[in-house]
């Protein structure tokens, strides 16, 4: 037990369900962060859940609203014991103590919920004072996103490790990375003893000076500072300059140069020169003489590997090819790196792009677009691409570019794994960005359509495009479709013309989906019944309804009320008929009530259960009452006069399906007392929650006439089931409500397998807008929830098709297996073109694909390629390669298809 005087009462010793209470009083990690700065704790998950099981061993089953039967026995030897001190020693390196750069430093790889457990720092205190230990580990919050509107809590601050020039000095700090430049540069100087006003900071980004971090309101985060980086501290000698120990180019003069692995390079050293401005064009102007060394210099590098080849035997992977082509290395996986690896040797393997990276493409890097990575990128995966097509079969490790990477897009930097189509797309648009020879976007404002023919809106549409988008990528991999806007209301049509990069298809082997939804009759008439019913997947509400209605067989004079269920409470009310389904996920709940359809100004009856929740192994009795099972719906008109018995008779009448048979009593029917005991036994405890949020006992005064709240249309009203009361009903089709769809293993069936054809038919079906992508109207001046429908219009060269697989919804992560018929010949796409102007077949052919097995957030990557020249494909898992057959490539793991199309004569062969 704990002292109680520690939470500021008087001596005594708390109980566990004390305990409990306090902590939960003080903002358990469950509850949303508030605000960025507020300070949260880390706690082993080892010492939590002993503490968990130590307060809640007196509790029910969990959150099972079952029998309360499974109790715990306080006397067994299985009732948990109180826990220890707090020790959080195994999520710390055991000497980080003594580090006092560091402080206390934390395991690399600890994952929340699993290793350790986030609470705010008011929890950790009022834990600390019970049972001490620890030590502290003290994280803030911060702000995150795109928007920096998202809250997180910075476990890992930024690790960065400060090179002092020109003594070499070097140290290791953490902070974080919304603290400022000029927080970073007071800290530099504390630690190596320096004259803040002597000392200039640098990006030091692989050894080079990247940028001079000279704004000191700038945070770390903005400046794109990334963990394990390099920091360059230079400090000025007296004479007022600076020594030369690092040249102007970025690079230390006893270090090697290059943009990729120094010791897989002899690129020349590039010399400063010091008559240069130190401006952003003597950087570019030094890139593009890098990128021009590197050039040159792989192209000494490749003919001498050529020659060496022909005298050594290489490496084996398991497989035979003609002559002495390249194309046939792996990569390493370093840590969950399969998902660039495979996506890598997909676009190294494309034609297209193979030809283009092992060119001289130097005059093509755009070193001044705002948009791109200084041609950085681009630099990285040519060289990248050149390796993987010299001749040889030794695997390597892609470190360098997983570098660049991590630099340029930081979500994909440590090891954890990621979404190989996330990383495509990335990788296409920064290329892009990098090689897009328009140096300077000219402003275009793009026409209406006003009625013109589609095929002058989309060569505008088009044109306007490429006069501010220009480069490999878009003559590659660039398509374009018209998407076509309706509004729901005042039928405004709004035509455009958009470009398009790859196509991400759904997996819907039908236009349809079942959802489940229990019906309750509000009349007494039948027990509740799940309803299960076939809807369009792209319908609206209205549908649901009406399906429901059929399914129901309802009458004339009634109608659906239909709402969503959370906590045991109505959520939502579903009134909207032009609510798109796609709003309703698989996991929520549904219920749909039966309900007089001429009734006018109601407001409804919600009758929220509550039964008690049992304390066992003491003699406290009850707790209080806990809601649970499906309120029941009743509409009652604001119009009419309504008593405490009418309510009382309202629900007797919706519980009356459920009423248990009883045996006929033997009670005199003259004897009035029996009828008064008879009357008072019917009365059911009902509490009215009235405007002041007051409980109304509804179980006396049955004359009395009962205001309703004028605020709401929804009025509280609870009924407390005691186990006596619980006897008598068969309360079971209370608690019982099912998904709206239940994944799971079902009964196989023979069915034809899903085509690639049927999902390109799905994406380009018109469908409503989710509500969150609601459209402005310029004919309504309103957001409406307009229906869109695509069609193709202009496709590329190589036509990259995304298969979704991965799907969201609140509470889960879900990853359909379903296997897709894909053509690896012949793709004809000609029919789905809307532009009639085009009489060309569309014809494609397969030559890559990455797969995915296993499930969400794990699972492994490869790729299925074609080497065209050999007509032979081949799977790149990581570093092996193997052949395998044409029949292979076929499988339910497909997840990024990649086509080239097909040349075709006139006559269409």
């Amino acid at each position: 037990m704990v002292d109680v005087s520690a939470t500021g009462g008087s001596s005594r010793e708390l109980s566990p369900e004390e305990e409990m209470q306090i902590i939960h009083s003080t903002s358990m990690a469950a509850e949303p962060l508030t605000k960025v700065g507020d300070t949260f704790c880390l706690i082993s998950r080892r010492w939590w859940e002993k503490w968990i099981s130590y307060v809640t061993q007196n509790k029910t089953g969990g959150t099972n609203e079952g029998s309360s039967s499974d109790h715990h026995d306080l006397g067994s030897s299985n009732t948990p014991k109180r826990p220890s001190t707090i020790d959080n020693s195994d999520l710390i390196y055991e000497a980080a103590s003594t580090n006092s750069t560091m402080g206390i430093e934390l395991h690399d790889t600890l994952v929340e919920h699993t290793d350790y457990i986030l609470v705010p720092e008011e929890t950790w205190n009022q834990l600390c004072s019970w049972y001490g230990g620890g030590p502290k580990l003290d994280r803030k919050v911060i702000s995150c996103g795109q928007s920096q509107t998202e809250l997180s809590v910075e476990v890992y601050p930024l690790r960065l490790r400060l090179h002092l020039m020109p003594k070499g000095d070097q140290c290791a700090i953490r902070i974080s990375k919304k603290e400022t430049i000029g927080t970073l540069h007071k800290k530099a100087c504390e630690i190596f003893q320096l004259n803040s006003e002597q000392v200039s900071i640098w990006d030091y980004y692989s050894h080079r000076k990247h940028a001079l971090m000279n704004d000191l309101d700038k945070t770390l985060d903005d400046a794109n500072i990334q963990m394990d980086q390099d920091i360059l501290v230079e400090a000025i000698d007296n004479g007022g300059g600076c020594r030369n120990d690092v040249q102007e180019n970025g690079f230390a003069k006893n270090e090697s140069t290059g943009l990729i692995e120094p010791s897989k390079t002899n690129y020349p050293v590039l010399s400063a020169n010091k008559n240069l401005p130190k401006n952003n064009n003597s950087e570019v102007s030094q890139l593009q003489n890098l990128s021009s060394a590197i050039k040159e210099s792989e192209d000494k590098t490749l003919t001498q590997t050529q020659t060496q080849t022909q005298t050594q035997t290489p490496v084996s992977v398991g497989v035979s090819t003609r002559g002495s082509s390249g194309g046939l290395t792996g990569l390493l996986n370093f840590g969950n790196t399969c998902f660039m690896n495979s996506a890598i040797q997909c676009l190294v393997h494309t034609p297209e792009f193979a030809r283009y990276f092992r060119e001289d493409y130097n005059q093509e890097i755009n070193w001044h677009n705002p948009l791109g990575m200084v041609g950085e990128l681009a630099l990285a995966f040519g060289e990248l691409l050149r390796k993987l097509w010299a001749p040889g079969r030794t695997p390597f490790a892609p470190r360098q570019f997983k570098a660049k990477l991590a630099r340029f897009a930081p979500q994909f930097s440590g090891y954890n794994q990621h979404d190989s189509q996330e990383l495509l797309a990335f990788l296409l648009d920064g290329l892009h960005e990098d090689l897009n020879r328009v140096k300077h976007k000219p402003y275009i404002k793009s026409r209406d359509a006003d009625g013109r023919p589609d095929e002058e809106v989309a060569d505008e549409y088009w044109a306007n495009h490429i006069a501010r988008n220009d480069s490999i990528i878009v003559d590659v991999c660039q398509g374009q479709y018209k998407s076509t806007l309706v509004c729901p209301v005042c039928e405004k049509i709004s035509v455009t013309f958009d470009p398009f990069m790859y196509l991400s298809l759904p997996l819907q082997s039908t236009t349809t989906r079942t959802m489940s939804v229990t019906v309750f009759s509000c009349d007494g008439s039948a027990v509740p019944t799940t309803v299960t019913v076939t809807v369009p997947k792209q319908g609206r509400c209205r549908d649901l309804i009406q399906a429901l209605s059929t399914a129901c067989a309802l009458k004339n004079n009634e109608k659906v009320f239909l709402v969503e269920i959370r906590n045991h409470l109505i959520h939502r009310f579903l009134e909207d008929p032009l609510m798109s389904l796609s709003s309703i996920k698989d996991d929520d709940h549904l219920s749909a009530y039966k309900i007089p359809k001429s009734m006018k100004n109601t407001k409804f009856l919600q009758l929220i259960h509550r039964r008690q929740e049992l304390e066992t192994g003491n003699a406290r009795g009850t707790t209080g009452w806990k809601a649970y099972g499906t309120p029941l719906v009743f509409p009652v008109s604001c119009d009419a006069t309504i008593t405490r018995g009418d309510i009382q008779l309202i629900v007797h009448t919706m519980l009356s399906p459920m009423l248990r048979t009883e045996p006929v009593s033997n009670s005199d029917p003259d004897d009035d007392s029996d009828s008064k005991t008879e009357s008072e036994s019917r009365k059911l405890p009902l509490k009215l929650v009235d405007g002041n949020n007051a409980c109304i006992d509804l179980s006396v005064g049955e004359e009395r006439t009962v205001r309703f709240p004028s605020s709401s249309m929804s009025i509280l009203l609870f009924i407390d089931w005691s186990p006596k009361l619980l006897k008598k009903y068969q309360t079971h089709y209370l608690e019982k409500l099912p998904e709206v769809y239940k994944y799971g293993p079902t009964k196989k069936t023979r069915t034809e397998p899903l085509s690639l054809y049927t999902c390109l038919e799905a994406f380009l079906r018109e469908e409503p807008l989710v509500p969150e992508d609601m459209w402005y109207c310029p004919q309504c001046k309103e957001r409406r929830q307009a229906s869109k429908k695509l069609d193709l219009w202009r496709l590329p060269e190589v036509l990259v098709i995304h298969l979704k697989r991965f799907s969201y919804s609140r509470s889960m992560k879900h990853k359909l297996e379903t296997f897709v018929n894909f053509p690896i010949h012949d793709f004809d796409l000609t029919k789905y073109v809307a532009n009639k102007n085009n009489s060309s077949r569309q014809v494609y052919e397969l030559y890559a694909l990455t797969n995915h097995y296993g499930g969400m957030g794990s699972g492994h990557y490869t790729a299925y390629i074609k080497l065209i020249d050999e007509n032979r494909w081949y799977n790149f898992d990581d570093s092996h390669i193997s052949a395998i057959n044409e029949d292979d490539v076929k499988s339910n793991a497909a997840y990024v298809l990649f086509y080239r199309r097909v040349k075709t004569d006139d006559n269409g062969s």
